[in-house]
């Protein structure tokens, strides 16, 4: 399956190693991961090369060929929010998750759209639990 990964950039990084170990998992599973770049430490400078409409054209097309977007929602940022709801208008499956001890925009908890789910998460496992979850549903 060819899934979207959200994750904060320029937001902050403090998940970084979440980041990294979930897109690991993915790919364990088989899944295809375009954003798996973001995921690593050096994805702010590689993002720095390149314009902002470079990023947007890149990232909408993204969206556009995936089969679902998860999101790590812990930390906040514009551009992960932009994403989720970019998808759910594109009618693409989403998966938004987030530790259980950070506070989320009611924009996200408080969204009823049939095609978004969700979840927190108090260790890895539980997470990727989630995620395997929503994608046996797709």
């Amino acid at each position: 399956m060819n899934i979207y990964f959200a994750c904060s950039i320029t937001g902050g990084r403090e998940y970084e190693s979440f980041y990294r170990q979930f897109v690991a998992a993915l790919e364990a599973d088989g899944h295809v991961i375009p954003t798996s770049h973001l995921a690593k430490a050096e994805a702010l400078e590689g993002e720095r090369q390149l314009s902002p409409q470079d990023v947007y054209e890149r990232d909408v097309n993204w969206i556009r060929n995936c089969d679902a977007l998860i999101a790590e929602v812990s930390v906040p940022s514009h551009g992960v929010g932009y994403e989720i709801g970019y998808a759910l208008n594109e009618g693409k499956p989403v998966l938004c998750l987030y530790q259980e001890t950070r506070r989320v925009s009611k924009m996200i908890t408080g969204n009823s759209h049939p095609a978004l789910k969700v979840g927190s998460y108090a260790v890895f496992d539980d997470a990727v639990a989630q995620s395997h979850k929503f994608l046996d549903t797709l």
